[in-house]
């Protein structure tokens, strides 16, 4: 059984259906210089803040899912999955949105274009789906913040408030240059160009360092956990800096790397693992789904594989 059987995470954030085309590529259209992919499969997958739920679950966390999705067959397929992956959804329909869906056409195992559907939430919906996240938090052991920018945490704040209230851990997957709606979280996880548009570039590792605890600092966060691609982890806290090296042995597709790694992370700190330990496993973790085409969970099995086991 999962040593993560106990932990209980609850994520709340932008909701979205990834869908694939997978086809073949055997020609060039005569209307436009494009190719004619001739689809042969479909496949759809939790994407967005679903996709961090997914993960969590499939590590064997007690999963609570909460967001925003449109009165559509893509709402109704995000709930199916969630429920197949043992996720429980509370999810608010909008019948004036359209769920968001991001669609990649693949030929020969390449992306060849992606198309996005989206819209913004109703704001009325937005404040009666914070009062229900809200009373549910004092039940969890992690919050997990996941956006995307669709607005469906607009009234972030509150629930960061209500979190540290319960003295439940925060962790936020940020979006935007407004950093300012995440003080008071306990981790950030921004990635490189995301930090980047924040606190302008940096010249040196000890420039950045300079800037990233100031941005902690202001921000009354506890940790700041930089993600940097081929370049590994740092995370950035009072006690200084923890760096870990990357782990990937071939990129295949970054597509949901982020989420896997926040899942991770919120995994190890409900079962009250140190942050550095955390980092270094949601790294691993990283750096195996990197490996793999689209969005992918990562089950306990293969992120735990060849690590020695633990009490």
């Amino acid at each position: 059984m999962s040593h993560f059987a106990q932990a209980r995470l609850l994520v709340v954030g932008d909701l979205m259906l990834d869908r694939y085309w997978f086809g073949e590529v055997e020609r060039i259209s005569p209307e436009a210089p494009v190719p004619v992919v001739r689809v042969q499969r479909v496949e759809e997958r939790l994407g967005g803040a679903a996709n961090v739920a997914r993960n969590a679950a499939t590590l064997g966390c007690v999963t609570t899912l909460a967001g925003i999705v449109g009165d559509d067959e893509p709402g109704r397929c995000i709930e199916a999955l969630a429920a197949e992956a043992g996720i429980t959804a509370q999810l608010w329909r909008d019948p004036k949105l359209p769920t968001t869906v991001k669609l990649r056409v693949i030929g020969r195992q390449q992306q060849l274009i992606r198309v996005d559907f989206e819209a913004q939430p109703e704001a009325s919906l937005l404040d009666a789906k914070l009062a229900a996240v809200c009373a549910r938090i004092a039940d969890q052991d992690v919050l997990i913040l996941s956006d995307y920018g669709k607005g469906a945490l607009h009234r972030i704040e509150s629930m960061i408030a209500a979190a540290k209230q319960a003295r439940i851990p925060v962790i936020v997957d940020p979006k935007g240059e407004d950093y300012a709606r995440y003080a008071g979280a306990t981790l950030l996880t921004p990635n490189r160009a995301e930090l980047r548009a924040v606190v302008g570039r940096w010249v040196d590792e000890a420039d950045l360092t300079n800037r990233a605890q100031n941005l902690r600092q202001s921000l009354g966060l506890d940790h700041l956990l930089l993600t940097r691609s081929e370049e590994g982890m740092t995370l950035f806290s009072r006690q200084g800096t923890f760096h870990v090296p990357a782990q990937a042995r071939e990129v295949f597709d970054v597509s949901g790397a982020g989420d896997t790694v926040v899942a991770v992370l919120g995994a190890m700190l409900a079962r009250g693992e140190t942050v550095e330990e955390a980092v270094s496993l949601a790294n691993r973790a990283g750096g195996i789904v990197v490996g793999k085409l689209g969005t992918v969970a990562i089950s306990f099995d293969e992120l735990f594989a060849g690590v020695p086991a633990r009490s």
